[in-house]
């Protein structure tokens, strides 16, 4: 399995320092999911280790490979990022989106292929899309729409899938259904995933590895039940909580202090 790590890394955007000096690996295999406040630099490290953006200073490797030595057609044979809030051009279809992922394989002496057909049909039919493969995009369910997006990232066929926030916009029902889909993929395919999440209990729940970034670096990182405390996130979020234990999986249940009805 391909191992992705930070080696002293700094990130900036002009004046501003975002992250400070990291330097961390991402167990290959698992789901890790990155955890923070807002502005913290989230996002800002996960498009740092698509390379997306270039390092002050420190370097990202990839099976100790540092990504400035990669071309970029060999980074998107490794690793596939899906952004927050992607856009799709108006009217193209799941299948014509499902094909782009497998751009990155083409050869100028070699175009498409019945290889490249199958993984195309193995990642529509992976997120249970065959009904709505003819449909336009911009047609489907928030769900569907996610779910047509990591299907593009499936056929691209990498071991490291980095997602910036997948449940964004997603109501309740099709959050659990994405991110169920995704914990299977890890589960029956061994993939490393790399995701940022807003909602630290549904972190805790799919997370085997979880990493929260306060003060430019990582504050603490590890199981979610060894590393959840009333006081990291005092720490980390600012927010008064109890932590308790989910009632469906046993994984630690944040529940924040506020203003709300009181009811005897």
């Amino acid at each position: 399995m391909l191992g992705l790590q930070t080696k002293n890394l700094s990130l900036q955007y002009g004046d501003y320092s975002v992250i400070q000096d990291l330097s961390f690996q991402i167990p290959a295999g698992k789901i890790t999911v990155l955890v923070g406040a807002n502005g913290s630099g989230k996002s800002t490290l996960l498009r740092s280790l698509a390379r997306l953006l270039k390092p002050q200073t420190g370097d990202v490797l990839i099976d100790e490979q540092k990504l400035q030595s990669l071309s970029s057609k060999e980074i998107a044979q490794q690793l596939a990022i899906l952004p927050q809030g992607p856009l799709a051009p108006e009217g193209i279809t799941v299948q014509q989106l499902v094909k782009q992922g497998r751009y990155p394989h083409q050869r100028w002496f070699q175009q498409w292929s019945e290889k490249d057909e199958d993984l195309v049909e193995r990642a529509i039919a992976a997120t249970q899309l065959q009904l709505h493969k003819d449909r336009a995009v911009d047609s489907l369910s928030g769900g569907q729409r996610q779910r047509a997006w990591i299907a593009m990232t499936l056929a691209q066929e990498t071991p490291i899938l980095l997602l910036d926030e997948p449940t964004t916009y997603l109501d309740m029902t099709h959050q659990i259904e994405v991110l169920d889909f995704l914990f299977e993929l890890n589960r029956t395919e061994q993939r490393t995933i790399v995701m940022v999440l807003h909602d630290l209990n549904l972190a805790c729940r799919y997370a085997d590895h979880l990493v929260a970034i306060h003060h430019q670096t990582v504050a603490v990182q590890g199981p979610p039940e060894n590393i959840v405390t009333v006081e990291m996130v005092q720490e980390v979020f600012g927010m008064e909580v109890a932590v308790s234990e989910d009632p469906f999986f046993g994984t630690p249940l944040c529940i924040p202090k506020g203003k709300g009805r009181y009811i005897k």
